[in-house]
């Protein structure tokens, strides 16, 4: 193994989860200050460290130990909460927005002012930088219902997609909640319903103009 590859991909992966230091540790459930030294090379990596990462967070060990494979691998599946408590206007939590993903093809700079802010979600673990939005319509049923809310995070980059999680995908005309699963054609890449009413659909990848990863499945009471 080469470490300082290694830590290179361990830093990807906190810039792409948008975990800090702190928060990446607990994640794997190790000290801060050994995961510093870790990433300063002042503590060999270790096996332990990297079954860890790959446990914990669903991570390929083989694309960790040699850059190979891809980072998500395996499917990571987003965690369905339920928050009867609802909206809050204070403050502080992660912030809903008045949008249906679903509906529209607004785009992305258009989504996120701070006048479609309906109210806030403070819930223990989201990530930093989530914002919560509105599903409508069965194409993800039972996985997603109508009505459901999810948790997203915008991609810092495309260059690694993470087959077969749910993605909000942001074409010229559509804006679509969807697995993304690759396609023969590394020029595409394919959409998938959970509902099995619906066909798979083929995207050229440089039709997408935004791709945010759905984080967890809210079901709130929207009533203040």
């Amino acid at each position: 193994m080469n470490d300082k590859e290694i830590i290179e991909r361990i830093k990807f992966l906190m810039k792409e989860l948008r975990y800090k230091q702190v928060e990446f540790a607990d994640k794997i459930d190790i000290d801060t200050s050994n995961l510093s030294k870790y990433l300063n090379g002042r503590l060999p990596i270790s096996t332990a460290l990297i079954n860890r990462i790959v446990v914990n967070l669903g991570v390929s060990k083989q694309w960790l130990e040699d850059g190979t494979d891809l980072p998500f691998a395996k499917q990571i599946a987003p965690t369905s909460i339920d928050v009867p408590a609802g909206l809050t206007t204070a403050g502080l939590g992660t912030p809903v927005y008045d949008i249906d993903v679903t509906a529209g093809s607004m785009p992305r700079a258009a989504m996120f002012t701070d006048d479609r802010i309906v109210g806030r979600v403070d819930l223990p673990g989201m990530p930093s930088g989530s914002r919560i939005i509105k599903v409508s319509g069965d194409s993800m049923k039972p996985v997603i219902c109508d009505g459901d809310y999810v948790a997203i995070r915008e991609l810092t980059s495309m260059q690694h997609i993470f087959w077969g999680q749910i993605y909000v995908v942001l074409l010229d005309d559509y804006r679509l909640i969807k697995y993304v699963r690759r396609n023969e054609d590394p020029r595409m890449v394919t959409l998938r319903s959970a509902n099995k009413d619906y066909d798979d659909m083929d995207v050229m990848r440089s039709d997408i103009r935004e791709m945010m990863i759905v984080q967890q499945i809210l079901h709130l009471d929207t009533r203040f």
